[in-house]
């Protein structure tokens, strides 16, 4: 099987458990800062990890992505991904006869695709296309990566999470309008959603319209001293589109340059 889009799966994949401090749009402006979002910004850091998970510069790792049309479940296909802080990212999907690899180095990237036997740079969609699920990342705000993109960091208020649970919700607003708000769990701490809107093509049209999405980050399991979700779940329009279900994850791998730059040629492809 095939996924219909490569970049797609890729977005999804980074923009929650392990993206990295690849926006580029930065600033030398510091923003205003709102006590008790940061209270609930430093209490998740210190629940995943504290130093141990400020500390993480390489990140490995394995499992199946399962895309869904319609709410249905697809068929789950084989990935390995490896970061290499702060602007280098590698994804490797396989299964049924299909290998496709991305990789992104900073502001660049390219795409291997094995069934078609092509090798191409990406294009300045799939790049800013990427770059914004960078931005929408709970890695991006909790690390403090925002403070130089000149975004401001706001306290929205506690919001319903199931019976008798709830979730302190916070929000990033960038100069460009782009806003995200983060829930964490109001008892344990825990990173909970990320909600967001996106604008996109209708896809019998032309026509651009504005898509709410959310990543769900569940199923939290300590590595290393690093609390990391093993399930990610994504929704687009309150129906679910993709479930990233990991079997393992490796912090601080050596990673050798090789593996990210782009190959000469086809039969370069390793």
């Amino acid at each position: 099987m095939k996924p219909k889009s490569p970049f797609k799966i890729i977005s999804a994949i980074f923009f929650l458990l392990i993206a990295p401090a690849w926006c580029v749009a930065q600033t030398a402006r510091t923003p205003p800062v709102n006590d008790k979002a940061e209270k609930i910004v430093q209490r998740a850091i210190e629940v995943l990890g504290g130093d141990r998970y400020l500390a993480v510069k390489t990140v490995t790792g394995r499992g199946f992505f399962t895309d869904y049309k319609d709410g249905v479940s697809g068929i789950p296909v084989r990935f390995v991904d490896y970061i290499f802080f702060p602007d280098r990212e590698r994804t490797e999907f396989s299964g049924g006869g299909m290998r496709i690899v991305q990789t992104n180095f900073a502001a660049q990237g390219w795409i291997f695709d094995g069934m078609a036997k092509t090798l191409k740079d990406q294009t300045a969609e799939q790049l800013e296309d990427f770059k914004f699920g960078l931005r929408t990342g709970f890695e991006n705000l909790l690390h403090g990566w925002w403070r130089k993109q000149g975004a401001t960091l706001s306290y929205v208020g506690r919001r319903e999470a199931g019976v008798g649970r709830r979730n302190e919700t916070v929000r990033l607003t960038y100069p460009d309008g782009v806003w995200i708000e983060y829930e964490f769990s109001a008892t344990e701490g825990l990173p909970a959603k990320a909600l967001y809107e996106r604008k996109r093509k209708k896809p019998d049209s032309e026509e651009i319209e504005t898509v709410s999405e959310e990543d769900r980050p569940l199923k939290p399991i300590t590595i290393d001293g690093v609390l990391t979700p093993f399930v990610i779940d994504h929704f687009r329009g309150g129906i679910q589109t993709v479930r990233i279900n990991y079997e393992k994850v490796d912090y601080n791998q050596p990673l050798a340059d090789s593996l990210f730059a782009k190959p000469a040629s086809l039969k370069a492809i390793k």
